[in-house]
């Protein structure tokens, strides 16, 4: 039983990411053309739709706001508008957690360390990932700022949360790994193992 057991956990475990992965896609596709299709045909002429045309205007929309945002005058009134959202109650801290997850792992956002890093645990020699979230001074608050100091976000395993903590610059050591890699290796507990090719 046991055997059996473990076998459809197995097999649960290689199909449900691969399932979750293209019922997203599935969802952002049929979104895009439900949306974006009827907002079409009611601007074509009858019969001149064609199924896909919502998926191809929603790539093209993503695609053009991408290039808008490198406008500094778009960008002031998108922050304007952000603005509204880190003002009401409840929608502000599910926005503000979100904003700052896809901000974290932007390739636009630059960082000190393209790779994270190790921490050092006291003296017992213990080390844990983390990912350096605030190396400038300049930019924490004056009651945690130390010119020796930075911000690590230690992740728990499995996506249950994790901790930001302020450490001395000597606790911490840079490891070979992306930030890909490492954000796996540490949310799955180091059960998927590494995959990098060095």
């Amino acid at each position: 039983m046991k055997s059996i057991s473990r076998t459809f956990l197995t097999g649960l475990v290689t199909i449900l990411p691969v399932l979750l992965t293209l019922y997203l896609l599935y969802w952002l596709v049929i979104s895009m053309e439900s949306i974006l299709g009827t907002a079409i045909r009611q601007l074509l002429p009858e019969g001149m739709y064609s199924p896909g045309m919502g998926v191809m205007a929603g790539l093209i929309v993503v695609f053009l706001v991408g290039l808008l945002m490198h406008a500094y005058i778009v960008r002031w009134l998108f922050a304007k508008g952000e603005a509204l959202f880190y003002h009401m109650p409840v929608i502000n801290s599910v926005y503000r957690a979100m904003r700052d997850f896809f901000d974290f792992i932007s390739p636009s956002t630059k960082k000190e360390f393209e790779q994270v890093v190790a921490v050092t645990l006291g003296s017992t020699g213990m080390q844990v990932i983390g990912f350096v979230t605030q190396a400038v001074p300049e930019r924490m608050p004056n009651s945690i700022r130390d010119e020796d100091s930075i911000l690590v976000y230690l992740p728990l395993s499995y996506m249950i949360g994790g901790y930001t903590v302020l450490l001395p610059r000597s606790a911490v050591r840079p490891l070979e790994m992306s930030m890909e890699e490492a954000m796996r290796f540490t949310l799955t507990a180091g059960v998927t193992g590494s995959h990098s090719s060095s």
